[in-house]
């Protein structure tokens, strides 16, 4: 009996260890989003992504009930005017490294926004990463201008906007 309660205590732990290595180290930091304007039908989240996990992860798509469609997203030059595109095969998330998801760059896309995002309401957000699994954030709706602690130190004088003003 005392071997067998030995092997059980054992597969339990291994089990649990196996699970922790699995879900991973993966911390999201200040989740929020910009309130839309008037009659917008598509909204953004932003994030700080930090991966712990002691092993490169992606974060390969995202899920929540506040649009019809999400994708992630990122802009890029062409042709001298800044575009956004969904980003193809998902976002890294180097291990020890964190990963800004921040305007102007990465960021979590709403198309089709079911209502406007309100500023000071909370919406969930399940963010799927390819080795990490499924962890679910509370993302913030803040007002225009809002840029978190970690993000108010960014340079943003590389940012160059074409003719037309940019985005």
């Amino acid at each position: 009996m005392h071997t067998v309660k030995t092997l059980l205590t054992a597969a339990v732990a291994t089990v649990a260890f196996a699970g922790a290595a699995i879900a991973g180290d993966i911390t999201v930091k200040e989740p929020w989003a910009r309130a839309s304007a008037g009659m917008a039908k598509a909204g953004a989240a932003f994030m700080m992504i930090a991966n712990d996990t002691g092993k490169d992860d992606t974060l390969i798509s995202a899920k929540a009930d506040v649009s019809k469609k999400i994708e992630l997203h990122t802009h890029l030059m062409e042709n001298g005017v800044m575009k956004m595109r969904e980003v193809e095969g998902g976002i890294p998330v180097k291990n020890g490294a964190t990963q800004m998801l921040k305007p102007g760059s990465y960021h979590v896309m709403f198309m089709g926004l079911h209502a406007p995002l309100k500023e000071g309401s909370v919406f969930p957000v399940t963010l799927v990463f390819e080795h990490a699994g499924e962890k679910t954030i509370d993302v913030k709706v803040m007002g225009p201008g809002h840029m978190p602690g970690g993000m108010k130190h960014m340079n943003h004088g590389d940012m160059k906007h074409g003719k037309t003003g940019g985005m």
